[in-house]
This record gives C-alpha cells, sequence and structure tokens, in this order.
C-alpha cells in the first residue's frame, strides 16, 4: 500500500511534475518550444529577411539602402550574362564535386564496410573522419600549397612531363573534393554495412553473375545513400567561397560575387543569396523521391 501525499502539502513543483506526467503532449510541446522558436527566429527569420531586402534598390551616388520594392535585382540576374554565367558555374562545381565525391567514396565505403577485416573498420572509420576534426582554413592552404608552382603536384606530374593544375577552377574542384568526401563517404559506408549478407549470397545462388547482383541488389539499396550524402556535397560547395578565393584564382562562383557585393550593393548580394537557396530546396526536393531524406 503507497502512501499518497494530501493536496494541501504538494509543492507547486510536484504539482507541475504530476501535470507534465499525466499530459505527455503538454510535455513534448513545451520541450520543443524553445529550439522551434530559435530556430523561427534566427534561421527562417533570416531567411526571410534576406528575401525581402533582395526586393529593395540602392542609392547609385550614396550605395545607401532604398527600402522601396522592385524586381530589378532579379531581372539582372536573369538578363546580366555575368551573373548568368556565374550561376551556371557554380552549380556545374557543386555537381562536379558530387560526383567526383561518388565515384571515390564508393569503393573506398565498399572497401572499409565489406572488405576490411571487422577489428580494423572502427579504425578505418576514424581515419575517414580525422580531416574534418583539422581547421578548414589549414586543409585549404595545404592544398594552394600543393597545387602552387612548384609544389608537390608539379613535382608528382613532371617525370611524366606533366605539370600541376596551378589555381583556377579545377584546383577549386579538387580542393571541394577533399574537404566533403567524408560526408560522402559516411552514408554509403553505413548502407553498405547494413546490406545483408544473405540477399547478396541468394543472388549468387540464383545464378547472378556478379555484375547482375550489384546492379540488381546492392546498387538500389545503396543509392538512396550516395543522393543522401550528395545533398551535404552539393549544398557545401555550392555555398562556398573561401576555397575559390583561395585557390580558385580569377574564377567567379556565387559566394564570391554575394561577399564582393555586400558593402557597395546589399540587395543585389541578396538577391544572388536567393539563387543557392532556391537551388538547394529544389535540389531537396528531387533528392526526396529517391528516399535519401530518409537517409540522412
Amino acid at each position: 500500500m503507497t502512501a499518497t501525499v494530501p493536496a494541501a502539502g504538494r509543492t507547486p513543483v510536484r504539482r507541475l511534475a504530476g501535470l507534465l506526467h499525466r499530459r505527455p503532449r503538454l510535455r513534448l510541446s513545451l520541450l520543443l518550444t524553445a529550439p522551434l522558436l530559435w530556430l523561427a527566429v534566427l534561421y527562417l527569420g533570416s531567411l526571410g529577411v534576406l528575401f525581402v531586402s533582395a526586393f529593395w534598390t540602392t542609392n547609385s551616388f550614396t550605395s545607401e539602402v532604398v527600402k522601396v520594392w522592385s524586381t530589378d535585382n532579379f531581372q539582372a540576374l536573369l538578363t546580366t550574362p555575368v551573373f548568368r554565367q556565374v550561376i551556371l558555374r557554380s552549380i556545374g562545381v557543386a555537381l562536379a564535386v558530387t560526383v567526383l565525391c561518388a565515384l571515390i567514396a564508393f569503393p573506398l565505403a565498399f572497401y572499409t564496410a565489406r572488405v576490411a577485416r571487422p577489428r580494423y573498420r572502427p579504425l578505418l572509420v576514424v581515419a575517414i573522419l580525422t580531416p574534418l576534426w583539422a581547421s578548414y582554413l589549414v586543409k585549404v592552404y595545404a592544398w594552394r600549397l600543393i597545387l602552387s608552382q612548384g609544389g608537390l603536384a608539379d613535382w608528382m606530374l613532371r617525370p611524366f612531363g606533366l605539370s600541376g593544375p596551378g589555381f583556377g577552377l579545377p584546383a577549386a574542384v579538387i580542393t571541394l573534393t577533399y574537404l566533403w568526401l567524408p560526408y560522402m563517404i559516411l552514408p554509403i559506408h553505413t548502407a553498405f554495412a547494413q546490406l545483408p549478407t544473405g540477399l547478396v549470397d541468394a543472388s549468387a545462388d540464383l545464378g547472378a553473375h556478379p555484375g547482375r547482383t550489384f546492379r540488381s541488389v546492392v546498387l538500389p539499396m545503396v543509392l538512396p545513400s550516395v543522393a543522401a550524402g550528395s545533398v551535404f556535397t552539393f549544398s557545401l560547395s555550392l555555398g562556398d567561397y573561401i576555397t575559390v578565393q583561395i585557390v580558385g584564382g580569377k574564377t567567379q562562383l556565387i559566394g564570391n560575387l554575394v561577399y564582393s557585393n555586400i558593402e557597395l550593393n546589399l540587395p543585389m548580394a541578396a538577391a544572388l543569396g536567393t539563387v543557392p537557396v532556391l537551388v538547394i530546396v529544389l535540389y531537396l526536393l528531387a533528392m526526396r523521391r529517391t528516399g535519401a531524406l530518409s537517409s540522412l
């Protein structure tokens, strides 16, 4: 027989604890209120301000922001050849980095998850994660030294009569691929690790050759994880601007134009900033059909 505390003797804390215990939905709502409010005010609110300020203009003489509704900035993005080229180049770089990451990550993830000995697999995963612990700028400047004239790339390619790529668009793609490669390897590694061995054995028992097993059994189960990794590599590459400034030479991407217009033409910088947001939203909608979002 349990003793009960009289209602008159209950403290406000006990009454509140009892109320939350009896109403789990209220408890969940109170737990989620603070983070959702933080998300709505700081993240979604900042995106809203960005989108609204993209419709403002600037005074041509003082460069001060004029809060007058206008679509001139978006018309300039669509009609100015330079802006169109930079936008298409940025999307192309993001797609190229994503494809390279997928091509490199697939065999690496297969080895770490299915070929390597089980006792070595955690060490290999740690080795994959190790570059993420280093500073972003340290890694980019390291690649600047590697790709510079007379650097490590030139030294390794000189015996073959070749030279390194130097600074430019290829250097930016190579550096971005190195930076975001772990984000592609980890989802694919997880997919290979969770792949039931019985399915592969059953395919072989039914007479399927290795290529058919890969196409019909392995690839459909791993592709959602590839798409999940591409969400990271594509979005991170599309919004990057520091790497291009350091190793990209005279190459211009969306991030560089946003950075250069912040002080001179803030509404135009805001209009340029909405382009990656819209592209990433469309990309997420496309990846949603592949089941990638459930693999994140």
